[in-house]
C-alpha cells in the first residue's frame, strides 16, 4: 500500500531570515519550538491559517494517548503519504520517547510485521485503513475499542487526518528538511 516518495521540488520555500513580516514572524515565533523550522516557515506565508493549523497539531500532540501510540499513528500515517519530511521529523520524537530502531521499522513493515502487540498492531491497522478507504473497519474498531474509551477513539482519527493534510502539504509544498539534516537511519 505504502507508495515511493513523491515530494515535489520546492514550490513555495521557506520564509528567509528577512523575508517575515512582524504577522508571520509572530507565527514562526509562536510555532518553532526546536530544530524543526522549515515546516513552519513555509506554512507562515499565510499566518492566519498557520496559526489555526498548528494549534490543532498542538492539541492533538498534548492530547489523551500516549507519545508511543501518537508517533505509531502518525509515522505510519507519514509512510503512507511517502512524506519523507514528516518521517525524518517525528523518528526524532519517537526516539525522544524511547522507541527503539525495531519499533521504526515495524511501523515500515506494517500492522502484520511481527512484534506488534494486539494494540499497537490496531493502531498501525487504523491509520492504514483511513489512507486506504476512509474508514476503520469493524474488527480494527473493535480491537482498537479494546484499548480505548471514546475519546481516545475519536483523538485517534482527528490524530490520522490532521497527518494527512500535514503530509499533503508537505508533499505538494515539497517542503526542504533542514540544511544539515543527518537522515541516517530514515528508511525510505
Amino acid at each position: 500500500m505504502p507508495g515511493p516518495d513523491r515530494a515535489a521540488a520546492t514550490r513555495i520555500p521557506p520564509l528567509g531570515p528577512d523575508e517575515p513580516s512582524e504577522r508571520q514572524q509572530q507565527v514562526i515565533d509562536w510555532a518553532v519550538t526546536g530544530p524543526t523550522v522549515n515546516i513552519y516557515r513555509t506554512l507562515a506565508r499565510h499566518p492566519d491559517m498557520a496559526e489555526r493549523m498548528l494549534r490543532l497539531g498542538r492539541d492533538l500532540r498534548s492530547g489523551r494517548l500516549s507519545l508511543r501510540h501518537r508517533e505509531i499513528l502518525i509515522l505510519r500515517t507519514g509512510w503512507n503519504c511517502g512524506a519523507p519530511y514528516e518521517r525524518f521529523q517525528h523518528h526524532r520524537v519517537a526516539r525522544t520517547g524511547g522507541m527503539t530502531d525495531e519499533d521504526l521499522e515495524r511501523i515500515r513493515l506494517g500492522p502484520d510485521a511481527a512484534g506488534w502487540d494486539p494494540g499497537e498492531a490496531a493502531l498501525c491497522r487504523a491509520a492504514d485503513e483511513l489512507h486506504a478507504d476512509a474508514v476503520v473497519s469493524n474488527p480494527t474498531w473493535a480491537a482498537l475499542a479494546a484499548a480505548h474509551d471514546e475519546q481516545d477513539l475519536i483523538e485517534i482519527l482527528m490524530l490520522v487526518g490532521y497527518y494527512h493534510a500535514v503530509c499533503f502539504l508537505l508533499n505538494s509544498l515539497g517542503v526542504p528538511l533542514e540544511s544539515g539534516t543527518d537522515q541516517a537511519g530514515i528508511r525510505p
